[in-house]
C-alpha cells in the first residue's frame, strides 16, 4: 500500500469517525433542547463528512483510472467508518425532529395550562 492511498484510508477513519462523533453531540444537545447548538453540530458534522467523502473520492478515481486500489481490513475499516457517518448524521436529523416536536408539544401544553 502506498504512503497516499494510505492517507486517503486514513482520511475516511479519521473524517467519518469526526463526522458521526459531531452527529452523537447533536443528539446531546437535542435532548438539552438547545437546538441552535445541535444545528452547529449538524453541520459539523456534514462539514467532516464531506472531507471523509473527498478521500473516497480519490480511492475511487484512482481505481477509475486503472490504479486498483488494494483491499485490506484497513480499508473496510475506513469505509465503515464512513458508512456509520452517514447513517449517525441522517438518525440524528431525525432524532433532533423529534425533540423539537416534543418541546413544541410541551411549549403548547404548558402555554393552555
Amino acid at each position: 500500500m502506498t504512503e497516499k492511498e494510505l492517507e486517503s484510508i486514513m482520511g475516511l477513519i479519521i473524517f467519518g469517525g469526526d463526522a458521526k462523533g459531531k452527529a452523537i453531540e447533536a443528539i446531546k444537545f437535542a435532548k438539552q433542547y438547545d437546538f441552535k447548538n445541535a444545528t452547529m453540530k449538524i453541520e459539523e458534522a456534514n462539514a467532516a463528512l464531506i472531507l471523509a467523502h473527498n478521500s473516497q473520492t480519490k480511492q475511487l478515481a484512482a481505481e477509475a483510472s486503472g490504479k486498483p486500489i488494494e483491499m485490506s481490513l484497513l480499508m473496510v475499516h475506513g469505509q465503515d467508518h464512513l458508512m456509520n457517518a452517514i447513517t449517525f448524521i441522517d438518525l440524528a436529523k431525525e432524532v433532533i425532529d423529534v425533540y423539537k416536536e416534543i418541546h413544541r408539544v410541551g411549549r403548547i401544553t404548558n402555554n393552555a395550562e
